[in-house]
């Protein structure tokens, strides 16, 4: 990382770890019971077995704790470090069987949020070869762990979208059918909009036509996001746009089945920002190992 990124509260870790090992009966590991000695105890390291962002040591490290606080857990890195396969990233010392019941979790998420943060980082790398278009993600996350996920997404540079549905105003496809349902184009819905929410809030709309996003240029959307558009018509909407006085605090966001290989040329149009639900829904988790000696 280059800049720091601040994690969730410490209070919604626990929660979700907690949620986690309650899931997976940590404590009632029959198999530990089974095998190992009461009072054992062991050390285990955690291996990254492929190239990646390190994200989720804390979390990995809350999850063992729960298990038991006498557990220890020693990191040798922080979270946004790349390190290379065969890198050990932490120590974990204490009672073994708690260890073990704990392992599941712990490397759950430290592999789906490291996965995360190394996916954000590829995305905004291929992006700044095209311009300088900010990547985020989207709401498209596993239900319960966006808090992990959304800041693994920071941890690997890029940013994030509104969080909840709370927090913003994006009118999407189904909002302006029900809305032209009701008689109302762009233009009057943007103002019905504003008439009904906090002035403190944006107001985004998702349009797919050169047509509508002058209509919403029009109607004074503060964000317009063009969803599913070729580069060469987001292109000429956005130097439009730019012509404009008027239009110059206009946000213009990309959106829809953005890859890797397309994202520099999406980022070349002069976009602001660039929307990748891949950043959350399809990262690949890191492969991580721990491996256990017992004392």
């Amino acid at each position: 990382m280059t800049d720091e990124v601040s994690p969730p509260a410490a209070s919604t870790i626990a929660a979700i770890v907690a949620n986690a090992l309650a899931e997976d009966r940590a404590g009632f590991d029959v198999t530990t019971r089974a095998t190992v000695a009461p009072g054992q105890r062991g050390e285990a390291t955690i291996l990254y077995k492929q190239d990646g962002v390190v994200c989720g040591l804390d979390v990995a490290r809350e999850a063992f704790q729960q298990v038991s606080p006498e557990i220890e857990v020693r990191t040798s890195t922080s979270d946004g470090a790349w390190v290379e396969s065969g890198m050990v990233v932490a120590t974990v010392q204490g009672p073994l069987g708690p260890i073990l019941s704990g392992e599941r979790v712990g490397l759950n998420l430290l592999q789906r949020m490291s996965g995360i943060a190394t996916l954000s980082r590829q995305y905004v790398e291929a992006a700044a070869k095209g311009g300088r278009a900010r990547v985020v993600d989207t709401r498209k996350t596993t239900p319960g762990l966006r808090a992990l996920e959304r800041y693994a997404v920071r941890v690997g540079g890029a940013r994030n979208h509104r969080d909840t549905l709370q927090d913003g105003v994006l009118i999407k496809d189904n909002h302006i059918e029900a809305a032209a349902h009701r008689g109302l184009g762009i233009p009057a819905l943007l103002a019905s909009v504003r008439a009904e929410v906090p002035h403190t809030l944006r107001l985004e709309i998702e349009v797919t036509t050169p047509a509508m996003a002058y209509a919403a240029l029009e109607g004074g959307a503060d964000v317009i996001l063009l969803d599913n558009m070729t580069p060469e018509m987001m292109a000429a909407i956005v130097a439009d746009a730019r012509k404009e006085p008027a239009y110059a605090r206009v946000l213009f966001e990309a959106s829809g089945g953005i890859t890797l290989k397309t994202i520099a040329k999406v980022a070349a149009t002069g976009v602001d920002l660039i929307s990748c639900g891949a950043l959350t829904h399809s990262a690949p988790a890191l492969d991580i190992s721990l491996d256990v000696r017992p004392a």
